[in-house]
């Protein structure tokens, strides 16, 4: 039997029945209760906190093909990977607005981002900040055994579409092609040692009611199979990009309410994580509802928070480096995507006190682990 046999088996599970019910179109009263309900449960499980991170972003270098994102390999782009001096300025700048929880990011590319890249700037980083996640390109078990010693203690990775004929429209070149290789992903970061597992989809690319329920059963997989992590979820919508990709199936506002919703009940204890794709006025009234973890003041390019990198910038065009036009001004490396809310750390911790929210800037510190 493969992975995805045990993910997707014929017959759906009672909580996947439960999970597809709730999906099914409401009026207003309905969507009000099942909102009612999925804020009680959070209080419920997690208090009225809402734990705060931001990316930092490595690398946009790609050597994949992937329709819907801006780091896409023949995207006409400027490029950089920033280096360890540098990692650690953008860090510092966040840890000085309070974060003690990051999240790494960088395209796949061997040249300029492989594992003992990753590894370095883990340990860089690993003395001032107590929290580092992950979002890179897929690994073997040993590799991320490797980050793990390092000092990461999570790892985010998303299926993009768990809709097979879809995942090889969008995923034309390089090594992202396997659908397979990353959906088997989780489980080798958990055998890999990470404590902390994000997982989700890109909402945009089919129908999100099919693709909320594929994500449901491989989160309720994963929950069985990796019991010792801890996990969130996130469901991302596609934003604007580099390659001016659109969407063919937007998920509306009212339905992503619903679907945060149905997540929080029948996975009570999974943490939600919002992120700055999303505008402020949604963001505000997604709050009580379910959310747990949110971005704030977020950059999706290298060097965004302080202008790292911008001295080694260069151009690609399908792939190959090219000098950019001297009429060009180089203001920064090209974003993933853009974001919606622009609001700084600052103010959306004020916020969330506003809201009688507590800013849960640090959870988690490797001292817990000491004998």
């Amino acid at each position: 039997m493969t992975l995805a046999d045990q993910i997707f088996p014929p017959q759906k599970s009672a909580l996947l029945r439960r999970f597809d019910a709730l999906l099914e179109p409401l009026d207003d009263p309905a969507l009000g209760a099942l909102a009612r309900d999925s804020a009680a449960v959070t209080r419920r499980h997690f208090g009225k906190t809402i734990r705060l991170f931001a990316p930092l972003y490595l690398s946009n270098e790609c050597i994949n093909n992937c329709a819907y994102c801006g780091f896409s390999r023949d995207n006409a782009i400027l490029r950089v990977t920033l280096d360890i001096a540098s990692v650690l300025e953008e860090a510092r700048h966040l840890a000085a607005e309070g974060f003690r929880n990051l999240l790494l990011v960088a395209g796949e590319h061997p040249k300029f981002v492989s594992n003992g890249y990753l590894a370095e700037c883990v340990r860089a980083l690993v003395k001032e900040i107590p929290s580092i996640a992950l979002e890179v390109a897929p690994m073997e078990t040993p590799d991320y055994a490797a980050l793990v010693a390092a000092g990461a203690e999570g790892l985010i990775v998303y299926q993009e579409t768990y809709n097979r004929a879809a995942y090889a429209e969008m995923h034309t070149a390089g090594p992202k092609k396997d659908f397979d290789w990353r959906l088997a992903c989780p489980e080798r970061a958990y055998a890999g040692g990470f404590r902390r597992i994000g997982v989700g989809a890109l909402f945009g690319l089919v129908d999100w009611r099919a693709e909320a329920l594929a994500l449901a059963a491989h989160l309720e997989h994963l929950l069985r199979v990796c019991w010792r992590a801890q996990f969130t979820v996130s469901v991302p919508r596609l934003r604007p990009c580099a390659g001016e990709f659109a969407p063919q199936h937007p998920l509306a506002d009212r339905s992503f309410i619903q679907l945060i919703c149905a997540l929080r009940l029948c996975f009570p204890q999974v943490g939600i994580v919002l992120s700055t794709r999303e505008p402020a006025v949604l963001r505000d009234a997604l709050l009580p509802l379910g959310i747990t973890m949110m971005s704030a003041g977020s950059h999706t390019e290298p060097g965004g928070y302080t202008g790292q990198g911008r001295a080694d910038l260069h151009l690609t065009v399908r792939g190959k480096a090219v000098a950019p036009a001297e009429t060009t001004p180089a203001t920064g490396a090209t974003r993933q995507f853009e974001i919606a809310d622009e609001r700084s750390a600052a103010q959306i911790a004020t916020l969330l006190q506003t809201r009688g929210f507590e800013a849960v800037w640090k959870d988690w510190d490797r001292a817990i682990l000491a004998p």
